[in-house]
């Protein structure tokens, strides 16, 4: 597994670990502060800044990821290709296709930006709140998967009918289908319309 600072363990000059910051933003995406990543998603959450990658095959399937069982939030629910958060300072486009390689081993291609959406999804199961500014970026997967099994249970590719099917009887992240809904103009520009998304 890759070591970056979101997978290494830090000890400050007291012993204890480090915490990882997450990014605030107003209404705007314009930065106004950091949280600590447990605590702004804590109800009724702090709005922050995240990002969602779409990557598909060459066949105009979507590549899912079930995130792994022993992540703290969310975890065994089927989600897009990656999603995260960038640390502060960092591009959202940078932190998208660093964490799609450390997650899953393979590098975008193409990735594009494909716009931002504002949400606020509480999560029933875990009582913590998805307060997020979401950069959204789709791309082409061209080589085999690698995932990280402790960030990632299972993948499938999937045809929209496919996704469809699924959906309706496997959990999903909370934020699935809005952040799906909101890429999808790229989404089709990206894959044609006869992918069918």
């Amino acid at each position: 597994m890759p070591i970056t600072p979101a997978t290494a363990t830090h000890s400050s000059s007291n012993g204890t670990a480090d915490a990882i910051l997450l990014e605030l933003v107003d209404e705007n995406g314009v930065t106004i502060g950091t949280a600590e990543k447990l605590t702004a998603h804590q109800p009724p959450g702090q709005l922050h800044r995240a990002f969602s990658v779409f990557l598909f095959d060459e066949r105009g399937r979507l590549l899912l990821q079930q995130r792994a069982l022993g992540k703290y939030h969310s975890p065994g629910v089927w989600s897009n290709t990656c999603c995260g958060h960038p640390y502060p300072g960092e591009a959202p486009f940078a932190a998208a296709a660093r964490r799609t390689f450390e997650e899953l081993g393979v590098s975008p291609t193409l990735l594009a930006e494909a716009g931002t959406v504002r949400y606020n999804h509480p999560d029933p199961a875990s009582g913590l709140v998805e307060q997020e500014y979401n950069h959204l970026y789709v791309g082409l997967v061209q080589s085999p998967l690698r995932p990280d099994p402790e960030e990632v249970g299972d993948t499938a590719y999937v045809t929209s009918a496919e996704l469809e099917a699924r959906h309706a009887e496997d959990p999903f992240s909370a934020w699935f289908m809005t952040v799906l809904d909101a890429a999808r103009p790229a989404i089709r520009e990206l894959t044609g319309h006869s992918a069918g998304w």
